[in-house]
């Protein structure tokens, strides 16, 4: 899916505000019973999702009868496959089995999934039918639909959960990534220009949008948009069906969206060796003790001024976080394998400010400014324009460094121009460990005073350096 650019100034347009960031590692899950079964044969589910972890059992959407050994499950599936399924299993086989060719593994971008349930229709095929960014999935490799007239567990009088399947009505195979816009609809099965629109702005383009649902809900419909920190199990469809909120935090909801979608780390840029474990939607990175390597963000930049905190949650030993940038264009996960080489700074297109105070580069060092530790955290302000570079350690920039300088570049790293560069979070000890809470604007972590860009995107700790912006899709249309 390409990444939605709708430029800051663009007039008009449907704007999702908020999201809400799911992480198996605990146990996150909203759930609710509905008093009533209503049309077990016919409704609809809507929802943006971005994926941060792949490889694994994950549910969106499902249902389960509390005793019976019999749930309904929408998610994807584990191993090497990460393809989409849909499916009724009641202890001893499947009542209906449908499981796409495609796969999804694309960790940087939102997708759009609308399922359609009608299983009145006298086709087979058009029981069950399931889109993704606005197209009809037509390739399975499973393809079993429900018999005519079958009424599902969904929309019954049983628990039904998001971000977890449900076993006996127990949790298992937690979600691990974002959801928005979430929709179900009782009675109707719809396509998806119900919820989405090719974007109008410039149609050629075939980029997929959001656009607001208009239609009626049903008896057991919902919409759940996230909007309130406090309660974000809302129904916002005027049903009161308002879900339990199971280990979700106010931190878990998130601006990172389908209409703007924020960078995270990446966990695709991972070695195959001595990989990080990446929780909290991508956004809380822990080094193994037995390597260098962090991540490196989703979103490139090549131009443009671009800001980014992360904070040091702990450290196995002193000094030894390192926090910078590596050029895109040379990098791959591969040359990270062996215990050397492993951290931005080593390379000499890539610039890390170390826990000891210094910088490296081309794995030499410099005196820089103080050395920094547990619970601090390092601003990075990277101007393209200028080909500089700028660290904070908990709002003050070292070396005296005035990030609105330009091209005078007071207090600056100076870097190579004319590079691609991505945000990295390392270790600088190949028997240690580093975690590190990483904050591209919407963060993993309470932020107590609340600092956005100019354009009012973001929640850092500190201010935004003015002329700098949050790296998301909305400030990439205007000035990357």
């Amino acid at each position: 899916m390409p990444l939605i650019l709708a430029s800051n100034s663009a007039s008009g347009g449907y704007n999702v505000a908020n999201s809400l960031r799911f992480d198996s590692a605990s146990s996150d899950y909203l759930n609710i019973t509905f008093s009533t079964a209503t049309n077990r044969k016919i409704f609809t589910f809507s929802t943006w999702f971005k994926k941060t972890k792949n490889g694994d059992y994950f549910n969106l959407f499902s249902a389960a009868h509390a005793t019976l050994n019999a749930q309904n499950w929408l998610g994807f599936s584990a191993a090497s496959y990460d393809d989409l399924y849909f499916n009724e299993f009641d202890g001893a086989s499947y009542n209906f089995r449908m499981t796409t060719t495609q796969l999804f593994r694309d960790v940087s971008a939102f997708y759009h999934l609308v399922v359609a349930v009608d299983t009145t229709q006298a086709t087979a095929s058009n029981r069950i039918k399931i889109y993704v960014n606005g197209a009809q999935v037509t390739s399975f490799v499973h393809e079993t639909y429900p018999s005519q007239n079958y009424e599902m567990k969904m929309n019954s009088a049983v628990n039904h959960a998001i971000g977890t399947g449900l076993y006996n009505a127990s949790p298992l195979y937690y979600f691990n990534g974002y959801t928005s816009e979430t929709y179900f609809i009782d009675g109707q099965a719809l396509t998806p220009s119900s919820f989405g629109e090719t974007d109008p702005s410039v149609p050629s383009s075939g980029i997929w949008i959001p656009k607001a649902y208009t239609g009626s809900f049903g008896t057991n419909g919902f919409y759940l948009k996230f909007g309130n920190s406090a309660a974000l199990g809302t129904d916002s469809s005027g049903n009161g069906n308002n879900f339990t909120v199971n280990n979700l935090t106010s931190v878990d909801q998130s601006t990172d969206t389908c209409t703007n979608n924020f960078a995270t780390m990446n966990s695709l840029r991972q070695p195959t060796g001595n990989p990080a474990t990446l929780t909290n939607g991508n956004l809380t990175i822990a080094t193994q003790n037995t390597g260098y390597y962090g991540g490196r963000s989703t979103i490139s930049v090549s131009s443009g001024k671009w800001y980014f905190e992360a904070k040091l949650v702990s450290e196995t030993a002193s000094n030894i976080g390192f926090i910078g940038i590596q050029n895109a264009d040379s990098y791959t996960p591969e040359m990270f394998n062996s215990s050397s080489g492993a951290f931005a700074g080593y390379s000499s297109t890539g610039y890390s400010y170390n826990g000891s105070g210094v910088i490296t580069n081309n794995n030499a060092d410099t005196a820089y400014g103080n050395s920094y530790t547990t619970n601090d955290i390092i601003s990075v302000a990277l101007d393209l324009d200028n080909s500089k570079l700028y660290f904070a350690k908990n709002g003050t920039f070292q070396n005296s460094g005035v990030p609105t300088s330009g091209a005078t570049g007071t207090g600056a790293i100076s870097i190579t121009s004319g590079l691609t560069y991505l945000f990295a979070v390392d270790d600088g000890n190949n028997a240690q460990s580093v975690v590190w809470d990483c904050n591209f604007g919407s963060p993993p972590f309470t932020i107590s005073s609340g600092n956005s860009d100019a354009e009012g995107f973001g929640n850092f700790e500190y201010a935004v350096p003015s002329g700098y912006f949050a790296l998301c899709t909305k400030n990439l249309a205007d000035y990357g």
